[in-house]
C-alpha cells in the first residue's frame, strides 16, 4: 500500500458519501418538507451518471445537503426531498468525460443521451463547479485534507455563489482539501453547476435502449 506524504491522504476505492449520516439526512429532508430549508433549484427527477479517467480539482469542499424534485402530476406542485452529498471545487480538469441519462418513453421504450468530451490530451475544464451527488467511487489522492470540520467554517472551496455558501450549515459535518485527484471516477448525480464549463471535443448522441457510461 502506498504511504501518504506529509499533508496527503490516499484512499483506494473510496466512497465520498461517508459524510452523510442517517440522522443528518433525515433531519435535512424534514426541513425541506416543512419549507424551513431552501434548496438551490428543483432538479429534474432523473439522475445521471458520469465517468472519467481522471478528475483533478483545487479548492475542494464537501458536505451534506438536500435537492428537491417535483412529484409527477402533483397539483399544486409538491417538492420531493433528495438527500445529496455536495462537492464544490474552485477549478477542475476532467479527462475522458462521459455523461449519460436514460429517459423512459413508455410504450416506445428507453432512450439514452450520451455526452463525451475531454479526450486527445485536451481535458474538460470547469471553474466554481458544484456537484450534487448520491454516489462517487474512485481512487482518490487528497492534499492537506480536513475531515469533520464544521461545514459553515470551510474556507478552501468556491466563494462566488451565495446560494451554495448558504447550504454549508453550522454544526453539520464537512470536509475540505487543498486539492484532490480522483482516477477511475464513477458518479451518480442530480445536478452540476459551474460558473464556466469548457468541453473540448464535445460529442452528443442519442441511443435507443439503456446504454449508460457505466
Amino acid at each position: 500500500m502506498d504511504e501518504p506524504g506529509f499533508g496527503r491522504t490516499r484512499w483506494r476505492r473510496f466512497g465520498l458519501l461517508m459524510l452523510l449520516s442517517v440522522g443528518l439526512s433525515a433531519g435535512m429532508v424534514a426541513l425541506v418538507a416543512d419549507g424551513a430549508l431552501a434548496v438551490g433549484f428543483n432538479v429534474s427527477g432523473q439522475n445521471f451518471k458520469v465517468s472519467a479517467d481522471q478528475l483533478v480539482a483545487t479548492g475542494f469542499v464537501q458536505y451534506g445537503g438536500v435537492d428537491a424534485s417535483i412529484a409527477p402530476g402533483s397539483n399544486p406542485p409538491k417538492q420531493v426531498p433528495e438527500p445529496v452529498a455536495i462537492s464544490a471545487m474552485k477549478t477542475a480538469e476532467i479527462t475522458n468525460l462521459c455523461q449519460s441519462v436514460v429517459t423512459d418513453l413508455g410504450v416506445f421504450g428507453k432512450v439514452t443521451l450520451v455526452i463525451t468530451a475531454g479526450d486527445a490530451g485536451k481535458p474538460v475544464t470547469a471553474t466554481d463547479m458544484v456537484v450534487d451527488m448520491t454516489r462517487l467511487d474512485g481512487d482518490a489522492d487528497f492534499h492537506t485534507i480536513e475531515i469533520g470540520r464544521d461545514a459553515s467554517t470551510m474556507d478552501k472551496g468556491p466563494t462566488n455563489d451565495p446560494a451554495e455558501l448558504a447550504q454549508r450549515r453550522q454544526g453539520f459535518f464537512g470536509q475540505q482539501a487543498t486539492s484532490v485527484t480522483i482516477t477511475h471516477l464513477q458518479q451518480t448525480a442530480w445536478s452540476t453547476m459551474a460558473s464556466e464549463f469548457n468541453l473540448k471535443h464535445l460529442s452528443m448522441q442519442l441511443h435507443w435502449g439503456q446504454d449508460e457510461c457505466f
